[in-house]
């Protein structure tokens, strides 16, 4: 049985993972849920990009956990692929989530290159966080109104720090032994920067056909699909 370390993307915190981890722990595995620094319960802390890095190891250190499967969704990513490399040989694998990987210098804005601007204003506009969408941004990501309600309800301004600050890779992320789930209805193909890295045979793509966001729109066949990465 594996050790999960599931971590959320933009806006969202642990608590976004409930209806993935039940069925992850129904089938023996511990399943440790992560609010990174400045959001949701842990709103108020300062953050950038490095500390939700140092979140992310800490809580594996912290925890002692060996066996990790370490999964970033989104925005997360960016620091879940930074700890992957960290954590040494407690790592088993890192999952990207419909996720932005990290690039040596770069950052989340970094990889939007038509959006950067939008981006960077809105933090500016909302005093050094990002904003969350309003519910009507949602469409078309497989949700339905009660998913949305829920996702808009417990969302939180995203520290604009952390989409800013410059990624930090010791060795090629290709080296990490990951998996990939590109989910369809946010775009048929994975970006160029995860193309690139599934080339490499420690790499592995799968596909879901939902949304952005499938701990919300399909917690159990994301669950389903993890379970079998820690296999």
């Amino acid at each position: 049985m594996a050790n999960f370390v599931l971590v959320a993307g933009a806006w969202l915190g642990s608590w976004a993972w409930e209806e993935v981890a039940a069925p992850l722990r129904a089938a023996g595995h511990d399943v440790h849920p992560l609010t990174l620094s400045g959001l949701a319960e842990r709103q108020g802390v300062p953050a950038g990009q490095q500390t939700h890095v140092r979140d992310i190891v800490a809580e594996v250190e912290r925890l002692d956990l060996r066996d990790v499967v370490l999964v970033g969704h989104s925005y997360a990513g960016i620091p879940v692929g930074q700890a992957a490399e960290r954590i040494g040989d407690r790592l088993k694998r890192v999952v990207f989530v419909d996720a932005n990987v990290p690039v040596d210098g770069g950052s989340f804005v970094s990889a939007w290159p038509d959006g950067r601007a939008m981006v960077e204003a809105a933090i500016a506009a909302g005093g050094g966080f990002w904003p969350p969408p309003a519910a009507d941004e949602y469409a078309g990501q497989g949700m339905d109104e009660e998913q949305i309600t829920r996702f808009v309800t417990g969302s939180t301004p995203h520290p604009g720090a952390t989409l800013t600050e410059p990624a930090e890779l010791k060795a090629p992320l290709s080296e990490l032994p990951a998996l990939y789930v590109k989910c369809l209805l946010d775009g048929e193909e994975p970006g160029p920067e995860v193309s690139a890295l599934l080339k490499s045979e420690r790499w592995t793509l799968v596909r879901m056909n939902t949304g952005h966001w499938p701990m919300f729109s399909q917690p159990a066949e994301l669950a389903q699909l993890l379970a079998g990465a820690a296999g």
